[in-house]
């Protein structure tokens, strides 16, 4: 038996793919390498971008017509809003939150497909008896899956990670802030951390096994253990245990994302300065750089605000490397509130943004307003803020040519004969090789030229 699952989306979104590879491997299926070959197909959807969540539904009208020919059963999960899980529930044969990851076995079992963890899954306290008025049992079969207690959080099942040197770790989930333009906590609900004793073991073993690079993940990952204040780590403490057992590895750097502005300490700043194995790279999302647009957001901090998290990091990290999110053309931006984007996207000086122009979400609160700056303007303003982002990353990559960077390599590039990773600062270096040993280890690479978001070179004797 075989299954293709297919992943759109975030970081979280692929740890929930490496969860769901866990269950169908213990059920006996095998990965297929094309979807042609699947007997069971899934999706681990995202309803927060439309593109994606447009792909979804251009895929399933697909998977549905080769249900004429051939049997196949279709699954759906992940950040789902409810307009979206309304329609699924028409289109797949199983709609499910990943909260219910564990009783996928089981959901399965109901469309006739068994399996050592079908079995396991359907004592007698799942199944349920539907009786007449006269108190004879007409009927006996599964409860339906939403009448079955389920575990908390998807991170209760052990993952199979998809790669053998790089690794992500999910340590909170959901989202407080509300944002107008966001539909996360519609799909994700509201923030639950992770114990962090089960992230601290996590760690050790990776680390043990060799792992390179770990990435913490979380909605809001800085106000990990605020929902169980007095009974749960802080971020910073988080952090402090995580660099204690890192340390001891000389070659492993440990990433998180995404935090908040309005919740980053400067304790948490502290913490990665104290640490080698902390990377030395902050995604601090900054969407806009005008206060008025930042206010209608519902984001909660100010460019004041901003600054002041970002003047702790070129204080205690002045090697770091600073990523962000922007979005252009939000919900009644003007020309002018445009150009204060632009000027901190000068100020701040990024090594990357990841900009988006915005498109309204359904289930998000800006999904009833005006969506009144036309498409045109908004690609005009993506255009000129790549560029004024290109103008200022280069000031840093161009820095690196002549000098040799420590890297890890991740794999083949597009460039052909090339070999392609990053830094700790996560900038993208690439330099000509065939050796796939190298693939998972650290290389150095002397930098002989650079453009503004990677930078090129050869090994190093």
């Amino acid at each position: 038996m075989q299954y293709f699952l297919v992943v759109l989306g975030c970081q979280m979104n692929q740890s929930d793919a490496e969860r769901v590879h866990a269950i169908m491997g213990k059920m006996g299926f095998s990965q297929a390498d094309k979807e042609e070959q699947a007997s069971v197909i899934g999706v681990i959807a995202c309803s927060v971008r439309q593109k994606a969540i447009d792909k979804v539904y251009s895929k399933i009208s697909k998977w549905n017509r080769w249900k004429r020919k051939c049997p196949l059963i279709t699954f759906v999960s992940g950040c789902i809003l409810p307009d979206d899980h309304r329609k699924f529930l028409q289109l797949f044969d199983l709609v499910f939150d990943m909260k219910e990851l564990s009783a996928l076995p089981m959901m399965l079992a109901q469309y006739g497909v068994s399996s050592p963890l079908s079995g396991m899954a359907t004592p007698a306290a799942l199944h349920e008896s539907i009786i007449d008025k006269g108190g004879r049992t007409i009927f006996t079969g599964l409860k339906p899956v939403a009448k079955q207690k389920q575990p908390p959080q998807t991170w209760e099942v052990e993952p199979v990670y998809n790669s053998r040197f790089e690794a992500f770790i999910p340590i909170q989930n959901g989202c407080n802030k509300f944002c107008t333009y966001c539909a996360v906590p519609y799909t994700r609900g509201r923030e639950v951390s992770r114990p962090s004793a089960e992230i601290i073991s996590e760690v050790r073993s990776l680390v043990t096994k060799g792992y390179r690079s770990i990435t913490l993940l979380g909605q809001n990952v800085n106000s990990y253990g605020l929902d169980r204040k007095g009974n749960e780590l802080s971020f910073a403490q988080l952090l402090h245990a995580v660099g204690a057992i890192s340390d001891s590895q000389p070659d492993v750097w440990i990433y998180f994302t995404s935090p908040h502005p309005l919740d980053m300490t400067r304790d948490v700043i502290e913490t990665i300065a104290s640490h080698p194995s902390l990377a030395k790279q902050i995604h601090l999302p900054i969407q806009s750089g005008d206060d008025e647009v930042l206010e209608r957001m519902n984001r909660r901090h100010t460019v004041a605000r901003y600054r002041e998290v970002a003047g702790w990091i070129r204080e205690l990290l002045p090697t770091a490397t600073l990523f962000t999110d922007i979005i252009v053309g939000f919900s009644g931006e003007t020309d002018a509130q445009f150009e204060n984007t632009r000027n901190a996207v000068r100020e701040f000086g990024y090594n990357m943004a990841y900009i988006a122009m915005y498109s309204p979400r359904p289930g998000a609160a800006s999904f009833q307003w005006s969506d009144n700056v036309p498409h045109t303007v908004k690609k005009q303003r993506y255009a000129t803020l790549t560029g004024d982002l290109e103008h200022v990353a280069a000031r840093h990559t161009n820095q690196l040519a002549g000098t040799t960077v420590k890297m890890l390599v991740r794999g083949y590039d597009r460039k052909p004969g090339y070999l392609t990773g990053h830094t700790e600062g996560r900038i993208v270096v690439r330099f000509p090789s065939t050796d796939d040993t190298l693939i998972g280890a650290f290389a150095n690479v002397t930098i002989e030229s650079a453009t503004p978001f990677s930078v090129e070179g050869t090994l190093a004797k």
